[in-house]
């Protein structure tokens, strides 16, 4: 039985009925290649969407009500769509509920519905279940009920429900690499603009491994929006400096600036945990730059040099990484089949990636679940 026939019939045992009318959709994760906690400050970033990700089929019911299920969680939810608030009690639910809502803010009438999501992204790991699950919502709903969304707007619609509705203050970055990825290319994405292009990521005799600490983590429970608040702290003294000064110059975000005008402008930031916090968000922005160069250019030492960097960075100037990814990095950086590697995601937890050689991944694996095991105390996952 295929994967298709297995969720049909668990539609049909949890809502009752018969198969017809169900309709299915399928939205990826994604793993950020380089370019953390950039999104939320308006710069450039590298994502690409994975073949992991969340199956949803859905069946319009004859009244207001809709029904959520899941095969990953035992808890199920069912409100009136008169009333759709968010819930802590619905926990996960809150995520399609909240693209209900603000459809409903945009306008829109969405009559009752079942639907059943499934998904085999590793929950919180990391790897964007959340912008998963809000994009599949988004295209199901949009396409039973004819709404006539067209992608970009559901990509902006279910940052803004994670934002408004689910109270994580998260850049785009995550619902574009779901909703806008390209199979075998990476997303260069300016996230202020929304300018992107897809480059083809022809890795040679490398592949990327995805690192699982199997840490869980909760986004609205962790440092994430802490950090974003921090950078909008340093950008003030640096506005500040520049509306009293015609020598401070730049735009209007921290990405404005490249690293060497950082150099000269950071003495106006007075806080040294402010300083540093900065610091990552500019020489994190030029990284990405130079990675996109280093893929356009078949450079792969290069790439991994940079990945090696930015995890550095985090863990030194963001300060969003931990005993289990830095060990999860330190070991996969250790063996000599990897050429780079760092935490992907928001940190706090969840997952890492390592830059290696395509036909000795058996063995790195074994290396690094071994001694990660031995300093944390349980094993990782990797994919």
């Amino acid at each position: 039985m295929n994967i298709m026939d297995n969720l049909m019939n668990v539609f049909i045992q949890t809502f009752g009925g018969t198969g017809d009318e169900i309709r299915s959709f399928f939205t990826p994760g994604r793993i950020n290649i380089i370019g953390e906690h950039i999104d939320y400050n308006g710069g450039y970033v590298l994502p690409c969407s994975l073949k992991m990700g969340t199956h949803a089929l859905i069946r319009k019911r004859g009244d207001d009500t809709a029904r959520f299920a899941s095969t990953n969680f035992d808890l199920q939810a069912e409100i009136p769509l008169d009333d759709v608030a968010f819930d802590p009690a619905h926990d996960w639910a809150n995520y399609p509920k909240g693209i209900v809502r603000l459809m409903q803010d945009d306008g829109h009438t969405i009559g009752g519905f079942d639907i059943l999501f499934s998904g085999d992204i590793p929950n919180a790991a990391g790897l964007s279940s959340s912008a998963s699950i809000e994009l599949v919502t988004a295209t199901a709903l949009n396409d039973v009920f004819s709404l006539g969304y067209e992608p970009i707007e559901l990509v902006k619609l279910s940052q803004r429900a994670e934002n408004q509705f689910c109270g994580v203050n998260c850049g785009i970055m995550d619902q574009f690499a779901v909703g806008m990825g390209k199979d075998g290319h990476a997303i260069y994405l300016h996230c202020d603009t929304l300018d992107y292009k897809h480059v083809p990521l022809n890795l040679g005799g490398y592949t990327i491994v995805v690192m699982n600490t199997n840490k869980r983590r909760q986004l609205n429970e962790s440092k994430y929006n802490e950090r974003r608040s921090e950078c909008e702290q340093a950008l003030a003294f640096l506005l500040r400096a520049k509306s009293a000064s015609t020598s401070c110059q730049f735009d209007t975000k921290l990405t404005d600036l490249t690293p060497e005008a950082f150099a000269e402008l950071s003495h106006l930031i007075p806080d040294e945990t402010l300083r540093r916090r900065a610091r990552h968000v500019i020489q994190e922005n030029e990284r990405v730059k130079q990675a996109v160069a280093a893929l356009e250019s078949g450079d792969m030492e290069t790439l991994g040099e940079l990945l090696n960097q930015s995890h550095a960075s985090l863990r030194d100037d963001y300060e969003v990484t931990g005993l289990e990814l830095d060990t999860l990095v330190s070991e996969a950086q250790k063996n000599p089949v990897c050429i780079g590697a760092r935490m992907t995601g928001a940190g706090f937890g969840g997952c890492a990636i390592a830059l290696m050689k395509k036909d000795a991944v058996d063995g790195f694996a074994e290396g690094v679940i071994a001694g990660y095991e031995k300093v944390v105390g349980y094993a990782p996952s990797l994919y």
